[in-house]
């Protein structure tokens, strides 16, 4: 038995490498995976809280990662549109949506085990039932768990900006990514996307227009947080940033 009763806290303390050499395979049987390059390591640090959250929680609503396309009915013991939410930090946008939205599904993608524990510990605390969540890289969740039409939307909110020029080729809102996400959503799905990084907002902008399945269902950047289903909250976050002085773009875009 570990010496350390946190093994989660242990891995944040390096950066994530613990979890990462484990997904690689070595010194086991495990198939090695892509290495993970569009998200960074600053959100690795797990409270207690988080943990407890990770170990108790998060095993009722985990959707396990295994490169074959999900039921989403079997996931949700229902039919209903499903919503995909890619990097949801620390959940409090997903967890208001789906309270608000309950006649909708949404399947929730993120890396960090404090961000996973945090939304947990939310949805058992407010008895959320329509979310469900994937530990695993959006770029491999999108390409090999959903298929073609299978989204009724997508949330991409506040991605890691990567702000340094030599890091803009991480960024997730990419040609490729795009052309895979927007081949997911059924015809009049939409894709919901929202930065403070003005540099990333007009790169999104390029992008988005630049594939042939999406049109801009506004005339450049949206007015509003809004999109055809839901809109994106306020957060503290949101606030504080309006405080601050600092913008926020959003940008919906549709399924032809």
């Amino acid at each position: 038995m570990s010496s350390d009763p946190h093994p989660l806290l242990r891995a944040a303390r390096y950066g994530g490498r613990a979890l990462a050499s484990a997904a690689s395979g070595k010194g086991g049987d495990t198939p090695r995976l892509r290495i993970i390059r569009s998200f960074g390591a600053g959100r690795s640090r797990v409270t207690r809280a988080q943990q407890r959250s990770y170990e108790k929680d998060f095993p009722r609503y985990s959707v396990a990662f295994t490169g074959k396309p999900i039921e989403a009915d079997a996931c949700f013991g229902r039919q209903a549109p499903l919503v995909l939410e890619i990097g949801f930090g620390m959940g409090e946008t997903t967890a208001r949506i789906a309270q608000t939205h309950p006649e909708l599904d949404f399947l929730a993608v993120e890396v960090f085990a404090g961000g996973i524990g945090s939304l947990a510990m939310r949805l058992a605390r407010e008895r959320v039932a329509n979310v469900r969540i994937v530990e695993h890289d959006a770029v491999e969740v999108v390409r090999d768990m959903l298929r073609p039409g299978s989204l009724a939307g997508a949330h991409i909110f506040f991605p890691d900006p990567w702000p340094k020029a030599r890091h803009h080729k991480r960024r997730l809102i990419g040609p490729g990514f795009v052309a895979t996400l927007a081949d997911r959503l059924r015809q009049g799905g939409f894709v919901h996307c929202a930065t403070d990084w003005e540099h990333y907002a007009q790169q999104m902008l390029e992008v988005l227009q630049g594939e042939p399945m999406l049109r801009n269902l506004h005339p450049g950047f949206a007015p509003a947080a809004v999109n055809p289903l839901c809109e994106r909250p306020a957060t503290k976050f949101h606030a504080r940033g309006e405080r601050l002085g600092h913008a926020v773009w959003d940008l919906v875009f549709e399924r032809v």
